[in-house]
């Protein structure tokens, strides 16, 4: 009968065998759960390992078989009653070789000259033992299918007798490959012949302006005074004065102003009855202005400048370069661009317009395209209205940077064939028109594609006539333009879209301008304090027509 003597506290601490020399989960110790120590009412049970032995492992060799006697081991007789007691220990047992692997055991050195196998243990019972299985050996390697020496020409016989078709085939080949470079190539140099270019031998000098004067050359431009808005619902007024235009360091600089700061006294909002100094408009309502807080009127907030070659320089057909810095700011909007002298066809639109450069001064965060895009166009039409308005327009932009943080030169090339428009080189064009010899697109009205008919202002159905009939080609670009150059603010005219970038006004209403001065506190703020960067700076311009 196993002892039931229990070792003294003592003795726990310092004769207690490891856990491994325990063959859980048929004996139990503490620190070891058994399930029956959560069922309340019971003890643990333990079993009987007189016919099974505890395994031994190398490491247990100097603690447990010398100092830990399997007598100090905690029994509990109620335990080994009830096993005895169980069905399970009336199985008849029959002796049998049962395989284990020995605890921790690591092989020894193995020999480069054999193949090691684990060794035998033997447990503890005299009738148990185990034998590992041998590894078993691998198959030797295939034969190399490698071909000792490379085969004679005799040992080719299907060189012997050419293919089928071989030749045909090679030769086919051939073909195909000179006819794919000769392809390339005539591609490549229609490429090269297609481009058009100007012939600047046959160009003439008409003005080149570098700004290098101490004031402003009247033989070449004249200045526009007035706060008529010039046809687009421009919030700024014109002026002559030199903070709004002035020559610095040989260039042209176009600056806008707050018209609170420069005129403290006058009340935009409210009361007040302006005439602008100096205008020049002949129309009386664009040289005065007056504020009145119940109509929703405001004298303009903004002051710049606007200068022309009108009745001075123009050219047809020929070449228009101009250097310069656009502004920062939002709102802002810097332009040069040309218009007819005469208006041989009729007013606006159908005498044409060409805008060689415009752009917005807002950042790039701006949705519309901001100050680094930069845009040109033709505008041309029977009459400003909807589908009888035509413009043909394009742009450029910056990836890394924007055309206010330095100069940028801006070139029109015109002729009675074609007209295009870039900036810095002909590879950044913005916009590129070419005439047709026959068919459709052999006259400006055919790529205008204009309808047959349109509702005038009675609502009446009438036929479109055609204002260049008879002279085809690239009318109405085949007259006369000057050159005009402005730094405007804000509009009514669809250049800054309504709720984009938080405009503060829309174009429709006909409150816009005073909506637009009431948030000064919030757009004047992006402007810069530096003159250099609020404003449009010009380093030159040049202008050549074809020689008559």
């Amino acid at each position: 009968m196993p002892s039931t003597t229990t070792p003294t506290s003592t003795e726990s601490r310092t004769h207690r065998p490891p856990p491994s020399s325990f063959t859980f989960p048929f004996q139990s110790h503490a620190g070891n759960p058994d399930p029956g120590t959560h069922i309340p009412g019971t003890r643990r049970r333990s079993l009987d390992v007189d016919d099974l032995r505890k395994p031994f492992a190398p490491f247990m060799a100097e603690t447990q078989r010398s100092s830990t006697p399997e007598s100090n081991l905690s029994r509990t007789e109620s335990s080994n009653s009830l096993y005895k007691q169980s069905a399970a220990a009336n199985i008849p047992r029959n002796s049998s070789v049962h395989s284990f692997r020995a605890p921790f055991l690591s092989p020894s050195s193995r020999p480069s000259s054999t193949v090691w196998t684990p060794p035998t243990y033997t447990l503890q019972s005299p009738n148990i033992s185990t034998t590992a299985l041998p590894l078993s050996k691998s198959k030797p390697p295939l034969p190399s299918t490698r071909l000792p020496a490379p085969l004679e020409k005799h040992e080719k016989p299907w060189l012997q007798r050419p293919q089928k078709g071989e030749r045909a085939s090679y030769f086919l080949t051939l073909s195909f490959l000179f006819l794919g470079i000769a392809g390339a190539a005539i591609l490549c140099w229609r490429g090269v012949a297609d481009v058009l270019l100007l012939d600047e031998s046959k160009l003439c000098l008409v003005m080149d302006d570098d700004f290098s004067s101490e004031s402003l050359n009247t033989d070449n431009w004249s200045l526009d005074v007035q706060l008529g808005g010039f046809g687009n619902g421009q919030f700024e007024m014109t002026t002559d004065t030199s903070d709004n235009l002035h020559l610095q360091n040989s260039q042209l600089y176009i600056t806008p102003t707050l018209t609170s700061q420069a005129l403290p006294n006058l009340d935009i909002f409210n009361g007040a009855n302006f005439t602008l100094p100096g205008c020049t408009s002949r129309n009386a309502s664009a040289c005065r202005a007056v504020s009145n807080a119940q109509a929703g009127l405001v004298i303009n907030p903004v002051r710049s400048a606007r200068i022309h070659t009108q009745g001075k320089k123009s050219i047809r057909f020929g070449k228009v370069e101009v250097r310069a810095k656009l502004p920062t700011g939002d709102w802002l909007w810097p332009a040069i661009w040309m218009l007819p002298v005469n208006s041989t066809y009729g007013a606006w639109p159908a005498s044409g317009e060409i805008d060689i450069v415009e752009a917005r001064g807002n950042t790039a965060a701006y949705k519309a395209q901001g100050n680094n895009f930069v845009r040109a166009s033709l505008n041309y039409g029977p009459i400003a209205s909807g589908p009888l308005l035509n413009q043909i327009f394009g742009w450029f932009g910056l990836k890394r940077t924007n055309y206010a943080a330095a100069f940028h030169t801006y070139t029109l090339e015109w002729t009675e064939d074609w007209i295009r428009i870039y900036v810095d080189s002909r590879l950044h064009k913005m916009l590129e028109v070419k005439l047709k010899k026959k068919g459709k697109g052999s006259s400006m009205w055919g790529l205008g594609n204009f309808p047959q008919t349109a509702r005038n202002h009675s609502d009446s159905l009438v036929v479109v006539q055609d204002p260049w009939e008879g002279r085809g080609g690239i009318a109405p670009y085949d007259q006369d333009f000057y050159l005009i150059m402005n730094l405007a603010v804000g509009g009514t005219s669809g250049w800054f879209p309504d709720n984009v970038g938080n405009k503060p006004w829309f174009d429709g209403s006909l409150t816009a301008m005073r909506d637009f001065a009431r948030a000064q506190d919030t757009w004047s703020a992006t402007w810069p304090e530096s003159v250099d960067d609020r404003s449009m700076r010009v380093d030159y311009v040049k202008m050549w027509t074809k020689c008559r």
